[in-house]
């Protein structure tokens, strides 16, 4: 295993196995080898390495969130009222606990943060806005971008 200071670097075979497994993280170790050109036993350690080594980090679903009624994104930026170490640590706490919150990104630049949230609609996020950014620790005020559609997400 390598630490953190003595990264091991990945080869072309390293990368292929990056770039299969995110466009299909449940493919059997089987196909991943036949995908990037490689036998099962070379592929299967290669693949167990990448885990080992902090590269693949975990495997999630993606969900089809217009199944779920939650197709209403909107990306809000925050700007903090003080951005001391306590406060930064606050609000990295309780935004973590929002559901709605999909991404948040510190930003350099004219505000601190920006959200990427997600709900079922206009009014919906009206609420979340309100109720729960406002409310989190030292936010001073925001501004919201609503997308109108989603050329590229999760990776895709």
């Amino acid at each position: 295993m390598t630490s953190a200071g003595n990264i091991r670097e990945i080869d072309q075979f390293d990368q292929r196995i990056l770039d299969a497994l995110v466009a299909d993280g449940r493919m059997s170790v089987t196909d991943l080898a036949k995908r990037v050109g490689l036998s099962n036993t070379p592929c299967q350690v290669r693949l167990k390495r990448l885990i080992e080594d902090g590269y693949i980090l975990g495997f999630r679903a993606i969900i089809d969130v217009n199944k779920l009624g939650r197709n209403h994104v909107a990306f809000t930026e925050v700007k903090l009222s003080d951005t001391r170490e306590n406060a930064l640590n606050a609000f990295n706490v309780a935004v973590r606990k929002l559901r709605e919150v999909e991404e948040c990104h510190m930003i350099a630049g004219a505000f601190d943060y920006l959200l990427k949230i997600r709900t079922s609609d206009i009014a919906n996020y009206r609420l979340v806005l309100g109720e729960k950014i406002s409310s989190l620790p030292f936010v001073a005020n925001t501004s919201t971008f609503v997308a109108m559609e989603a050329i590229k997400e999760n990776g895709a």
